[in-house]
């Protein structure tokens, strides 16, 4: 039976066929009642997921992921059927088959809990810079290194009040022949993608269009070659979307619609900003029941318009308290304060949730305060005083916290849309304003706690926050209260602002930046955005006092600018890659005449050896590197790598996609304290000089899930408090010599159900937790009475699956 299964039935009927079998038989066999109903409660929560991502795996013929599933659910029939013969007085054969049930309930949650989990990890390893945009599941690498992402359209929120009329009056206009695009304008906040959401989860507008719906949110700097690849991927999974140049990608976009009778389709463009209409002639497409949404703060004239009109008093008071207060708040505001707050709200959206949530759980005070203040007014941020205001009084509670104030403005160093790793804020925060993590951490939640910030965690694990591990926390930012931190570091003039954030457009450098008696800079923190078509004519600035530098660039080639070469107080550089390929980086040899720089952080670079240089980073403490190409980074060179970061004591490797294996280089660095290799899915080996590394005192190996085994030198490492080998699924055995780790006092195994545990384990003496996942528990049960100190924690699993939703 299991065979047949496997050879091509789908999993969400096979699924449903056994779920139907346990209710079933829940009513007949009364012997097993508890048991069976344990296991119809399991299968009924993820049953929804499942068939969502059968659906996808369809889509992107990816069946064969399944088929463990499937065959798993096939044994799970016959055992049904088996319980089914026991007697009520078989007691021997009821205790068995109860442990059988048992086995195939943990099965069924093994296989979505690690295994699912590990295609997704697989599928997601390139979308940390687009995370808030990519699909784990419609998402994929076709091959060429090329992450296509989905195209779905985000859900609306929740709570969505007076959108109704909007709603109907944009079906009318979208559904009307002859017209091709349509523009939904209105001022920042006022609910123009909130509308459009909605509108692509409508019913009729779906029908219209046969479900074909593509959403695509496009920001200040478009990528026309990132749509593009999307949706000749998402038109035809089976091939692999390479085009010469824009219009060759154009012109094979339109012969698919054509040849696939995709021409009935609707595109949205969210957020176009002012000077991005050609990207909307580029894709318009003479073809019937073909039509482009667009979203952006103004009009363009030469298509159809839909103006978005503030909220009426009724819808607006309705968000404002949905906003204000708490279910259960019974604090009397008095209600001419309430209406004045809400009515200088001018029926602007974002600033009646803004507004509101600064004042949930104020005082009265606060609130007639903020009654007398501000004035009536409607407007984006930057031309409107009102709204600047009221989006400036929710700093107001910063003005005693300079620190954590200036925490906020940082912000405004990163680029639009972009998910900020919690961990460069933290390395950022360091090292300007001499925080330790801790304090560093409080800050990023005191900034999430007033609504300035939202903290995404990709991953639940409390235990790694235990240990300052932020590999899976990042950080969200509305557009507008990003405007605003830009907004007020710009305030002071150019040469005496603290932070200096520019955004270049092509080889458009501010006009301060060409004056020939140029001004010395006294920024501590300067950030420099570049797009694709920026030349690298640095042209040179002076700025001695710089200790942040933060370098963000779209091009498969990135020069480093020459002027960095005078940053004498560089401690801390970010160089982050937005573009979809691996950056080739030239001048890298700056890097190391920055004798006060302690941390590096890399994204989506490819590294070159790293002791290539005979000068020495004496202050460098961690290098960070993400979704890097780094085969060749640790390769021992001409010069000894100890030699050349005489003081490294942290590295990071995380979505390292190209490394099989470490070079023997790294283990000169025997000052090492803590080395951290996650979701490295094709590392295979470490290398045996590791025993080297004899100061290290955290080893993570997170999702490593080629890596076999653990060299034996790992017992020379006898300073290792900390040991993760989470979710490394190749590891069966421990090396022999574990039980050399007198002062290991963590060890993380989940997802390790396949791992022996040798006897010398009880040799483990200081080992305080071990936390794992509970067929791993059951292991080391048998060893806890010689390890008097062991606590054995199994993280609470979340069986829904509901984590899934982020990445969809």
């Amino acid at each position: 039976m299991a065979a047949d299964l496997a050879g091509g039935a789908a999993v969400g009927a096979v699924f449903g066929e056994l779920l139907g079998g346990v209710v079933a038989a829940s009513k007949t066999v009364a012997i097993f009642r508890e048991t069976w109903k344990e296991l119809a409660s399991i299968l009924s929560s993820i049953k929804p997921v499942i068939e969502q991502i059968e659906s996808f795996n369809k889509l992107f013929d990816k069946e064969q992921e399944t088929k463990q599933l499937v065959e798993i659910i096939g044994k799970g029939q016959k055992l049904v059927g088996k319980c089914c013969k026991v007697r009520s007085w078989d007691l021997i054969r009821k205790i068995y088959y109860v442990q059988k049930l048992h086995g195939l309930s943990k099965s069924i949650e093994r296989f979505c809990l690690i295994d699912m989990q590990t295609h997704q990890t697989r599928d997601m390893k390139m979308m940390l810079v687009e995370i808030g945009r990519l699909s784990s599941k419609e998402g994929s690498n076709n091959g060429n290194g090329v992450v296509v992402g989905s195209c779905k359209a985000p859900q609306p929120p929740e709570i969505v009040v007076g959108f109704d009329e909007p709603l109907n009056d944009l079906k009318l206009k979208l559904f009307k022949d002859g017209v091709s695009v349509i523009v939904v304008s209105g001022p920042g906040g006022s609910g123009k993608t909130i509308l459009v959401k909605k509108l692509c989860q409508d019913e009729h507008v779906k029908e219209k269009f046969d479900c074909k719906i593509f959403y695509f949110n496009v920001s200040k700097t478009p990528n026309l070659e990132v749509i593009l690849k999307r949706l000749l991927h998402v038109i035809d999974p089976a091939g692999v979307p390479e085009f010469q140049s824009e219009e060759d990608g154009l012109n094979q976009l339109k012969d698919k619609l054509e040849h696939l009778a995709m021409n009935c389709m609707l595109l949205v463009l969210d957020d176009v900003w002012s000077g991005c209409e050609t990207l909307v002639d580029k894709l318009m497409f003479n073809l019937s029941n073909y039509k482009i949404l667009v979203t952006s703060r103004s009009s363009f004239r030469r298509f159809d318009a839909y103006y978005l009109k503030p909220l009426n008093d009724d819808n607006a008071m309705t968000l404002f308290r949905h906003s204000a207060f708490l279910q259960n708040d019974r604090r009397c505001i008095p209600e001419d304060v309430v209406n004045k707050v809400m009515e200088s709200c001018k029926g602007l959206p974002l600033a009646l949730a803004v507004v509101g949530k600064s004042l949930c759980g104020q005082p009265v005070a606060m609130w007639r305060k903020q009654a007398k203040q501000h004035s009536k007014g409607l407007s984006i941020l930057h031309s409107n005083a009102d709204l600047l205001a009221y989006l400036e009084s929710s700093l107001d509670t910063l003005d005693s916290q300079s620190e954590l104030k200036d925490c906020y403005l940082d912000l405004g160093s990163f680029p639009e849309d972009h998910r900020i790793p919690a961990a460069a804020l933290i390395d950022m925060w360091v090292e300007l304003y001499e925080l330790d993590e801790d304090d560093a951490i409080i800050n990023l939640n005191k900034l999430s706690d007033r609504n300035l910030i939202n903290l995404v965690l990709v991953r639940k694990d409390d235990q790694s926050e235990v240990d300052d591990c932020y590999n899976d926390l990042f950080v969200m930012q509305h557009d507008l209260l990003r405007e605003l931190a830009i907004y007020r570091s710009g305030l002071d003039p150019v040469e005496k602002r603290e932070r200096l954030i520019v955004e270049l457009s092509g080889n458009n450098l501010p006009n301060w930046w060409l004056e020939e008696k140029k001004q010395q800079l006294g920024a501590r923190l300067l950030s420099v955005s570049t797009d694709e078509t920026f030349s690298f004519n640095w042209g040179y600035i002076q700025a001695p006092e710089v200790e942040v530098l933060v370098l963000s660039f779209r091009t498969r080639n990135y020069m480093l600018p020459v002027f960095m070469e005078k940053m004498d107080k560089l401690k801390f550089l970010i160089l982050m890659n937005d573009g979809i390929y691996p950056t080739e980086v030239t001048n890298f040899w700056l890097l190391y005449s920055l004798s006060n720089l302690k941390r590096i952080r890399l994204e989506k670079v490819s590294v070159p050896s790293l002791d290539m240089c005979s000068l020495h980073l004496k202050s460098l403490r961690k290098i960070s590197l993400v979704m890097c190409n780094i085969s060749q980074a640790f390769e021992k060179g001409t010069n000894k790598m100890s030699d050349v970061f005489p003081n490294l004591s942290e590295i990071e490797i995380d979505y390292c996609d190209d490394l099989v294996e470490l070079g023997e280089g790294l283990c000169d660095l025997v000052q090492l304290v803590k080395l951290s290799i996650t979701n490295c899915h094709k590392l295979r080996t470490l290398p045996e000089g590791i025993g080297k590394l004899v100061n290290l005192d955290v080893l993570r190996l997170t999702s490593c899930t080629e890596l076999a085994t653990l060299p034996e030198t790992i017992g020379n490492l006898s300073r290792l408090t900390i040991l993760d080998i989470s979710d490394c699924l190749s590891i069966t055995y421990m090396p022999s010599r574990i039980g050399e780790l007198h002062n290991l006092k963590k060890l993380y195994m989940r997802g390790c159900s396949g791992c022996n545990l040798p006897p010398i384990i009880t040799k483990l003496q200081h080992l305080e937790e071990v936390i794992c996942d509970e067929e791993t528990a059951y292991k080391w049960e048998s060893f806890q009475s010689y390890l008097p100190n062991l606590r054995v924690t199994v993280p609470e699993e979340n069986i829904n699956l509901d984590w899934l939703q982020i990445f969809m």
